[in-house]
């Protein structure tokens, strides 16, 4: 996001704290995109992506409340934990996992389809791409559906069929994993606003690994101008994400 963007929705948000909510609106549709990268990756947790976006809007609504222009940080940066938090915050707090009607019909004709292919061939599991093809769903479709009406199963089942093997509360993922989402996220925004150059230096330095001697001849310069470009683009990513 650039300064002109920044400066468009802080605009924007001082117009809507003060009653505009024509601004409010224009905030929705400006930072779209951004509750809907959240939504997406909540998608087969039991809730439709039209209602997981609404919920990424109250999160988003809270944000431009509670917004400080003086935190000197995109807007964005600061909207993005909050509407990722109201996502998961609502299917915490929803209780069971819930099942969407339109999954629970998906899911069914699938599994249905799916005992139908086994009768013809003698139990042989099908694979999930032709399940997908003879329902005309995407595979990403079909294997949500069938996650979505599979039995809840409990932290304390064993992982394999062994009684004393590991149980799935010992593989589950790490709880700062969401904190760590929001930092990528946060990252990844600031990353965007640094000028063409200095986001090929970052990809080489830091996610191809070179040394600032291999950075500086792929990309013409000499090691001297990568160490003070270097220096620069960390001032900037510290300001912005403070």
């Amino acid at each position: 996001m650039n300064l002109q963007k920044q400066q468009e929705n802080l605009a924007l948000i001082l117009r809507s704290r003060a009653g505009d909510d024509a601004a409010t609106e224009a905030l929705f549709i400006a930072n779209g995109g951004l509750v809907n990268s959240i939504a997406v990756r909540f998608i087969g947790r039991g809730t439709d992506l039209e209602d997981l976006q609404q919920i990424g809007r109250l999160g988003l609504l809270k944000a431009i409340r509670t917004f400080d222009p003086a935190r000197e940080c995109a807007f964005s940066t600061y909207a993005v934990p909050l509407i990722f938090g109201e996502s998961r915050r609502f299917l915490r707090d929803d209780g069971m996992i819930k099942v969407s009607r339109t999954q629970k019909r998906l899911g069914a004709a699938l599994a249905a389809e799916r005992e139908r292919v086994k009768a013809e061939r003698g139990g042989e599991e099908p694979r999930i791409e032709e399940l997908a093809a003879r329902c005309n769903v995407s595979p990403e479709e079909a294997a949500s559906a069938l996650d979505a009406i599979s039995p809840v199963t409990s932290l304390s089942d064993y992982l394999y069929k062994e009684s004393d093997g590991p149980t799935l509360e010992s593989r589950l993922c790490d709880e700062d994993e969401g904190e760590r989402s929001f930092t990528r996220m946060a990252l990844a925004d600031a990353i965007g606003k640094l000028p063409s150059q200095r986001r090929k230096i970052v990809l080489l330095r830091y996610y191809r690994d070179l040394s600032q001697a291999e950075t500086a001849k792929r990309l013409g310069l000499t090691q001297v101008k990568v160490s003070r470009e270097e220096k620069k683009i960390l001032e900037f990513l510290r300001r912005e994400l403070s």
